[in-house]
C-alpha cells in the first residue's frame, strides 16, 4: 500500500485520496484543513448497490460494493473545478465514479453512473459507504405513518456528521436515507429503478464538506446549505386571507383586504410594500370537469386572476395563490373525478408520482405562473396532518412493487401502513414524488427566478428541499396555535420548534421555516400584549413570515403595532440568516428565545413563560451564534423597557443577565454602532428617544 499509486483531490479546506492500487478504488485518507484533524478511516467500500432481478421478487438480491470493480481507465478534469472520473466495470455494470471539488469550496461531491449490461433492478444506492470513526447521525426518528394525527417523522435526507475530523456527510435529494451503524456512515437513498441495458443512470450527488470545528458542525452545515439553495434567503412579508374569510373569499373581498392593509400598513404608517397578497382555499372551480385543466378558476375571480394580478401591481406587490398537490382540502372533492379521467389517484388523495397528473398541475402551475403569480403555497404535500398516502401499485406507470409484503389490498393511507416492515415500500414512493416535485419546482423557477415556493402541510423538514423551494412546514403544527392567551399561542409553537431543533435534532435552517404566524384577527387584546406576541413570534427567524389578518377587525392601535413589527423584522431580518433557539423547553415553563448573528450585528429574544418572575443569564459566545472576529457592540431595544438592567454596551464573553416577570418579553438588538429606534417610538406613542 505503501508505493499504490495514488490521486488526490485538495483545496485550501480539505483534501481526499484514493488508491487505485490492484485495480480497486478505495478511500485511504481525508484531511480536514480547515479544522487542522485527518479522519480515521476502517472498512471503506467507497460506494454500495443493491441489486435484483426485480423488487418483487425474492432471493435475487446483490450487493456491489467499489471492490466488486475494476479500474480500466481515469481521466482529470478542470469542467466545474477539480475533478476525477474513475471508469470501472464489472459482469453486470459499468460504471463511473465522479469526484469534483471547487477551488473554494469547502465541500465535495461525489455521483455515479450507472450502465447495466444485462436487464436488472437498482434497488438502493448508496454512493457513499464507509466506516468513519466518531460517525453521527443527529436525527434517528424514522416513523413513515400513513394514519397518525401529529405523527410524521420519516426522517429523509438528514446529513451525518464525523465529530472526530469536523466534517459533514450527505446526498443531495431530500429523500435521501442518510444512516450511521457502528461508525458504518452511508450516503445513499432508495430507487426502485429497472436499468434498461445501455442507458445510463445518473445517482444523486453525494457531498463531504469541512467545518473548522467539531462543536460547531451544525453551523458548517447551514452555512453550506445556504450556498447551494435555488434562491438566497431573503424576507417574504405577505398577507394570507384565510383567517380573514377562510374558503369564503372572492376577488371583492380580497380587493377590500389588500386595499385596506396597503393603506394602513404602507401609506400611512411607511412600511415597505409586503411581498405577495395570497388567494388560499377557495379559488379553485370544484364544479367544472378537471378532465382537461386542472385547478381551473371559479366565478368568484377572474379566469386569469387578471384583476387580482392588477391590484396586486398596484401596490407594488405580487399576487400569491394556495394549491395542494395532493388535491386535499378544499380541493379533496375532485380526487373521484380525476381518477375517473385517467389521472393517476391513490384515494383519498392524488399520487404525486403520477405522470399523467404531474404533467396536468405542472403546466397548469407553470401558465399561472407565467400570467403573473409569484407566490406558492403548496398545502398537502403527501397528505396532511392526519393522514398521508402511498402507491402500493404504481407498476403501471413505473414504481416499484412488492406483493409479497401482503398489502396489495391495503388502501393508500391504510393504518396497518404504519408498521415499519412496510417502509422500503412506502420509501420507494416518496422518493418518487419528491423527485417529481423536484421537476415541477424546476419548471416554475424557469417561469420566474424569483418565484417563492413553499412547501406544507404533510412535506418533511430535509434541508435539501431548500435546492428546490424557499421554505418548509414546520411539521406536526396545526394551522391555529392553541393555548391560554399570546403566552400560550407562543408556547405552543415554540414548544414544536423546540422539539423539532433541539430535542429530535432535525437538522434544517430555522430561517426556512413556516409556522403560520403572526395572526391578528380580533382587538381583544392591549397593544402591549400584542407586541410582546408580535416581536417573539417574529424573532424565530424565519424569512417567510406570513400575516393572518382581518382588516376590518383591527383598530388604529393593532395596525401601529403591526407596522411596528414590521419595520423591526426588516431592519433585524439580515440576522434571520443564521437564527436559532436558545434556552430551555418552553412546555416545561423554562425561559427561552430566539437569537441570529452575523459579524457587527445581532440579536437576542427572552421569553418568559411561566407564571413566576424567573432570572436569566446568556453568555454571548460562538455557542450562542456569535461569529468569530465580532467586537464591541451597541444594546438597543424596540421595547420601551427593553432595556431595563442591560448595559449600553457589550462584547463577545460578556453573560447578559435579565430579570423577567411572568409572561415577559424582551427583544435586544446588538450593532456595532449606536441604532436609532425613532420610527418605532413614534409608532408606539412615546416620541422621539
Amino acid at each position: 500500500a505503501a508505493h499504490a499509486e495514488e490521486v488526490a483531490l485538495e483545496n485550501r479546506h480539505l483534501k481526499r485520496t484514493w488508491s487505485t492500487a490492484g485495480g480497486k478504488v478505495l478511500t485511504t485518507a481525508i484531511t480536514n484543513k480547515a479544522a487542522g484533524k485527518s479522519s480515521v478511516l476502517n472498512a471503506v467500500d467507497e460506494f454500495r448497490l443493491r441489486v435484483s432481478e426485480s423488487t418483487d421478487v425474492e432471493g435475487t438480491d446483490k450487493h456491489l460494493t467499489a471492490a466488486d470493480f475494476t479500474l480500466k481507465g481515469m481521466k482529470r478534469g478542470k469542467d466545474g473545478g477539480d475533478n476525477i472520473v474513475f471508469q470501472l466495470e464489472n459482469e453486470l455494470l459499468a460504471a463511473e465514479l465522479r469526484v469534483s471539488l471547487a477551488p473554494d469550496e469547502n465541500y465535495l461531491r461525489k455521483q455515479l453512473t450507472l450502465v447495466a449490461r444485462q436487464p436488472l433492478t437498482l434497488e438502493h444506492v448508496d454512493v457513499e459507504s464507509l466506516g468513519l470513526a466518531s460517525a453521527e447521525q443527529p436525527y434517528t426518528i424514522k416513523e413513515i405513518t400513513a394514519a397518525k394525527p401529529y405523527g410524521w417523522k420519516p426522517g429523509l435526507g438528514q446529513p451525518l456528521y464525523g465529530k472526530a475530523d469536523a466534517t459533514f456527510w450527505g446526498i443531495e435529494f431530500p429523500a435521501a436515507t442518510n444512516t450511521v451503524e457502528k461508525d458504518k456512515l452511508r450516503c445513499g437513498y432508495p430507487v426502485g429503478r429497472k436499468l434498461e441495458p445501455g442507458r445510463p443512470y445518473v445517482s444523486y450527488p453525494s457531498v463531504m464538506g469541512a467545518g473548522d470545528d467539531p462543536a460547531f458542525l451544525q453551523d458548517a452545515f447551514f452555512d453550506y446549505i445556504e450556498r447551494i439553495r435555488v434562491r438566497p434567503f431573503r424576507l417574504q412579508f405577505q398577507y394570507n386571507c384565510w383567517f380573514d374569510f377562510g374558503g369564503g373569499v372572492d376577488k371583492a373581498k380580497f380587493a377590500a383586504s389588500v386595499t385596506a392593509i396597503d393603506n394602513e400598513l404602507v401609506k400611512k404608517r411607511g412600511v415597505k410594500p409586503l411581498d405577495a397578497y395570497v388567494i388560499d382555499d377557495g379559488w379553485q372551480d370544484n364544479k367544472a370537469s378537471w378532465a382537461e385543466m386542472v385547478w381551473p378558476v371559479n366565478g368568484k375571480f377572474d379566469k386569469d386572476f387578471g384583476s387580482s394580478l392588477e391590484l396586486a401591481a398596484g401596490v407594488k406587490s405580487k399576487l400569491g395563490l394556495w394549491l395542494s398537490p395532493c388535491c386535499a382540502f378544499g380541493a379533496q372533492g375532485k380526487v373521484a373525478g380525476l381518477k375517473a379521467d385517467g389521472y393517476e389517484a391513490i384515494p383519498p388523495f392524488m399520487s404525486l408520482a403520477g405522470p399523467k397528473y404531474m404533467d396536468a398541475l405542472e403546466q397548469r402551475m407553470e401558465a399561472l405562473t407565467r400570467q403573473g403569480v409569484a407566490f406558492w403555497k403548496l398545502d398537502g404535500i403527501f397528505g396532511h396532518l392526519n393522514t398521508r398516502v402511498f402507491e402500493l401499485q404504481g407498476a403501471r406507470y413505473g414504481l416499484p412493487e412488492m406483493p409479497q409484503l401482503g398489502a396489495r389490498d391495503f388502501a393508500a393511507s391504510d393504518p396497518r401502513l404504519n408498521d415499519p416492515k412496510y417502509d422500503e415500500l412506502k420509501t420507494y414512493y416518496l422518493a418518487a414524488a419528491t423527485e417529481r416535485l423536484m421537476r415541477n419546482f424546476s419548471t416554475l423557477a424557469k417561469a420566474n427566478p424569483e418565484v417563492y415556493i413553499v412547501i406544507s402541510n404533510a412535506a418533511y423538514l430535509s434541508p435539501w428541499w431548500l435546492q428546490h423551494v424557499d421554505a418548509s412546514w414546520i411539521i406536526n403544527s396545526a394551522d391555529g396555535a392553541t393555548g391560554k392567551g399570546r403566552t400560550g399561542v407562543l408556547v405552543y409553537r415554540d414548544a414544536i420548534l423546540h422539539d423539532i431543533t433541539i430535542k429530535e435534532k432535525t437538522q434544517f435552517p430555522m430561517n426556512a421555516m413556516f409556522n403560520h404566524e403572526p395572526k391578528k384577527t380580533d382587538s381583544n387584546e392591549s397593544p402591549e400584549e400584542f407586541r410582546s406576541y408580535l416581536y417573539m413570534a417574529l424573532s424565530r427567524g424565519t424569512g417567510f413570515m406570513e400575516f393572518y389578518l382581518k382588516p376590518t377587525a383591527l383598530k388604529p392601535a393593532d395596525w401601529d403595532v403591526l407596522a411596528e413589527g414590521m419595520i423591526w423584522a426588516e431592519a433585524t431580518g439580515a440576522n434571520f440568516k443564521r437564527a436559532r433557539m436558545h434556552g430551555g423547553d418552553p412546555k416545561s415553563g423554562a425561559v427561552y428565545g430566539f437569537t441570529g448573528w452575523l459579524k457587527d450585528t445581532g440579536y437576542l429574544s427572552i421569553h418568559n413563560p411561566s407564571e413566576k418572575p424567573a432570572r436569566y443569564r446568556v453568555t454571548l459566545d460562538r455557542k450562542l451564534g456569535l461569529l468569530p472576529g465580532s467586537g464591541q457592540f451597541h444594546v438597543g431595544s424596540p421595547m420601551a423597557a427593553g432595556l431595563r438592567g442591560i448595559p449600553a454596551t457589550c462584547k463577545p464573553g460578556d453573560t447578559i443577565d435579565v430579570e423577567l416577570q411572568p409572561a415577559e418579553v424582551r427583544i435586544l438588538n446588538f450593532s456595532a454602532k449606536p441604532m436609532d429606534f425613532q420610527r418605532l417610538r413614534a409608532l408606539q406613542g412615546a416620541g422621539t428617544p
